[in-house]
């Protein structure tokens, strides 16, 4: 990794409400993160704030017997779900907060041990309470869509309120699948986290251990070898390939494409049977350790090469034919647009942003592994749409098997060397990323005496779910499942 973190202490919660809008004013930086952490003397309140040249982290402790701070959200809009999920999980108000709904724990939910503080992940009841409704008036109705859905696994609460077709507003839930993620890390050593990061959001599975690992390697001063960085390249570029074949075959099974679903289907299960192939788990995991990697692909450099370049062949024939079906764009475009303006208000991730006229990836803006050698390119539309959306990953869909096929010729050079260094962890604290298929993953870690004391892991899927319910304007019921597929989030990762 390249870009550095910059740690600071800011005196006070005022102080850090105006220390983060300045850095956003004046470095073009946006609001990655904002979290709470349990201390004897208080609460811990972290911002972290991306930039060009890397990452830099404010702290300032709310002291005990404060009940409230002044809300960041009307100055930095980014902050609004950040200081929903400080307030649902340490009871501290964010005064002059729009809108405080629960959101990632029930509204009468149970005493939880805090982040940072004793104890363990404790159990949590469903919360029968409805989502208070945001728009009234004459012939408005709401339509409760979840937390159980038809065809869909992941479970969320939506509102949909609305006359009758439009959808003027949409409310979201999340806690049904709040895991205490952060919580299940505390007390764990380093090399076991790794584990635990894997799972953290299924589908990137390998960005959050990339991102888990490098945090690691960061606090012990290790550098992992070319051959593991050229590793982890190969099955992140893998990840994110499957990802976006899912949002595909999520698209065309919505405008009922029987054929399109079933090929789009088979070729994200030919891509999960070749990770599978060279790793043993069809999700990558297993593969990461600290310090590099566990073992070298199952499959010779040569045919690494060969499968790619083959599902890189067929993919590409089968999104010719499906992006020239007109009735299938017809469904997409000017559906669920996302105005330039709004993405880089809130500092939008991964391919949603970058539809939008975003062009940040940070395997470009920071490189890791082994992407400051092999070189990314970045796609990018204006549109902001439905459409544009999904032209972003075909894109990136090509991209990922051009750096496939790059660290596969690089790994046949690199003949035998090492794939793992030492990565003796001492006290300390690091920052680190990686660029998941949903947009950038973060990771703030803490270890004392050989534990981990606080591991804050934040999922692009909760930093952009939050903007799908501003999406709808103009659209209506049957644009919903369209829209939720475009922005190809994952609830578990939303949650944590």
């Amino acid at each position: 990794m390249t870009a550095a973190t910059e740690y600071q202490l800011i005196a006070s919660v005022t102080d850090l409400r105006d220390r983060v809008r300045a850095h956003i004013e004046d470095s073009d930086a946006r609001l990655a993160d904002l979290f709470g952490t349990d201390r004897d003397g208080g609460v811990l309140i972290t911002a972290q704030l991306a930039g060009r040249d890397g990452m830099t982290t404010m702290d300032t402790l709310l002291p005990a017997g404060q009940s409230s701070y002044p809300a960041l959200t009307p100055l930095v809009g980014s902050a609004f779900w950040y200081e929903r999920e400080i307030h649902d999980m340490f009871g501290v108000i964010p005064e002059g907060h729009p809108r405080l709904e629960p959101l990632v724990l029930p509204a009468e939910g149970p005493d939880l041990p805090r982040p940072g503080g004793d104890g363990g992940p404790a159990r949590i009841e469903p919360d029968p309470q409805a989502l208070p409704r945001h728009t009234v008036g004459p012939g408005l109705f709401t339509i409760p869509h979840g937390p159980v859905r038809s065809g869909v696994t992941e479970s969320i609460e939506y509102l949909v309120e609305t006359p009758g077709e439009d959808i003027p507003h949409l409310n979201m839930r999340l806690f049904y699948k709040h895991r205490g993620i952060e919580k299940r890390f505390e007390y764990l050593r380093p090399a076991d986290g790794v584990l635990l990061a894997e799972r953290a959001e299924g589908v990137a599975s390998v960005a959050h251990a990339i991102a888990f690992c490098q945090a690691m390697e960061l606090i012990a001063g290790a550098e992992v070898p070319w051959r593991a960085a050229l590793i982890r390249t190969l099955h992140a570029e893998l990840e994110r390939v499957a990802c976006h074949l899912d949002v595909i075959v999520r698209l065309a099974d919505g405008a009922g494409l029987a054929v399109a679903t079933a090929r789009f289907g088979w070729h994200k299960e030919r891509l999960l049977r070749l990770t599978g192939q060279l790793s043993g788990s069809r999700f990558g995991r297993g593969v990461l350790a600290l310090g590099g990697v566990t073992a070298a692909p199952r499959l010779e450099p040569s045919q690494i090469l060969g499968a790619a370049g083959e599902l890189d062949r067929q993919i590409g024939a089968d999104v010719r034919l499906l992006m020239g079906t007109a009735s299938f764009l017809d469904r997409l475009r000017r559906t669920g647009p996302l105005p330039p303006g709004r993405a880089a208000q809130h500092g939008a991730l991964g391919p949603v942003g970058r539809a939008s006229g975003r062009v940040e990836d940070v395997r470009r803006s920071r490189p890791y592994a082994a992407y400051g050698s092999l070189g990314t390119t970045t796609s990018s539309r204006d549109d902001g749409d439905a459409l544009a959306r999904l032209e972003v990953r075909v894109d990136e869909i090509g991209s990922s098997f051009h750096l496939i096929r790059q660290a596969a010729d690089e790994l046949d050079e690199a003949g035998s060397g090492p794939l793992r260094t030492d990565c003796v962890v001492a006290d300390g604290r690091a920052t680190s990323w990686a660029e998941a298929p949903q947009g950038e993953v973060l990771y703030d870690v803490r270890i004392a005496s050989g534990r981990i004391t606080r591991c804050r892991s934040r999922s692009a899927s909760f930093h952009n779910l939050v903007l799908m319910h501003e999406v709808f304007a103009g659209d209506i019921l049957t644009d919903f499942p369209f829209i939720e597929a475009s922005f190809g989030l994952s609830v578990a990762g939303a949650a944590g």
